[in-house]
């Protein structure tokens, strides 16, 4: 029976391209001149700590201008609330998710089912399987999941005849 997966993974290697780019270019910016602007990962999480809030919506730009040109869709990113650090200084923190979370994939089961697609979807951990008799239905609702509004990007991989 033909099947294929959805999921939601993002490349932390390319992320951390990007994060290098956009720290060299902040060194060599004169906007950031004697900035203590900086970037850093660990796991999943982006920290962007800048001096004020200007500077920190300029890293915002960055961080997605350079996440487009390495081919990371800026969906991928969460930003979580603002938190004040000494002075005028402010902090970020950023999620990188990975996988497709427990309300998504609901979402996304029910979505299929509405559009009385002849296939079944089953949740497997952060992934969802879709089963059809025919290529043709499969195909059918790789389009459809396409076309949706997400907030995050989904890959389709493993298709199976």
């Amino acid at each position: 029976m033909p099947s294929f997966d959805v999921v939601s993974k993002t490349d932390l290697d390319e992320v951390d391209n990007a994060l290098a780019n956009m720290t060299r270019e902040i060194s060599q910016r004169y906007d950031f001149k004697n900035s203590k602007s900086k970037i850093e990962r660990k796991e999943a999480e982006i920290t962007i700590n800048a001096d004020d809030d200007l500077k920190l919506k300029q890293m915002h730009e960055l961080l997605q201008g350079h996440l487009a040109r390495r081919k990371i869709d800026a969906g991928v990113i969460d930003y979580k609330p603002l938190e004040q650090a000494a002075g005028q200084a402010v902090r970020q923190v950023a999620v990188i998710r990975q996988g497709i979370d427990r309300e998504l994939a609901k979402r996304l089961v029910r979505e299929v089912k509405d559009g009385k697609f002849k296939v079944q979807v089953s949740v497997q951990g952060d992934e969802l399987r879709v089963t059809g008799k025919k290529r043709d239905d499969l195909q059918a609702v790789i389009q459809f999941l396409k076309e949706l509004p997400l907030d995050q990007p989904l890959q389709y991989l493993n298709f199976r005849d």
